[in-house]
C-alpha cells in the first residue's frame, strides 16, 4: 500500500500551471513539525517534503494561502527524471 497522510504548512507553492494533456498542476513544498516517539524516547522531527496536484486539487490548492496548516492525504512517487520522492496529493482538509 502506498498511501501518506500529513499535516503540514504550506511553505511554498508555485502557480498554476497545465500538463501538455492540459491537466491542472501546481507544486509545492510542505514543511512538517511535531514530537514523535521512537524507541521510548520523545524525538523533534522537522521535515520539507515536495508535493503536487493535479486537476480538481490543483484548482482549489492555489487559493491557498502560504504559511497556512493542512491535513494532505495522498501517494509517493518519484519525480519524472528523479529518485527522490514527492507527494502526490489527492485531498486536503483543514488542519483544526
Amino acid at each position: 500500500m502506498n498511501q501518506l497522510a500529513l499535516t503540514a504548512r504550506i511553505s511554498e507553492i508555485s502557480a498554476l500551471r497545465h500538463t501538455p494533456a492540459g491537466i491542472p498542476a501546481i507544486d509545492l513544498l510542505l514543511e512538517h513539525e511535531s514530537e514523535q516517539h521512537e524507541a521510548g524516547q520523545p524525538r523533534q522531527v522537522k521535515v520539507a517534503v515536495k508535493a503536487v496536484a493535479f486537476g480538481a486539487t490543483a484548482e482549489a490548492l492555489k487559493a491557498r494561502q502560504m504559511g497556512s496548516q493542512w491535513r494532505f492525504s495522498g501517494f509517493l512517487a518519484a519525480a519524472r527524471g528523479g529518485k527522490h520522492p514527492v507527494l502526490h496529493i489527492q485531498s486536503f482538509v483543514p488542519d483544526s
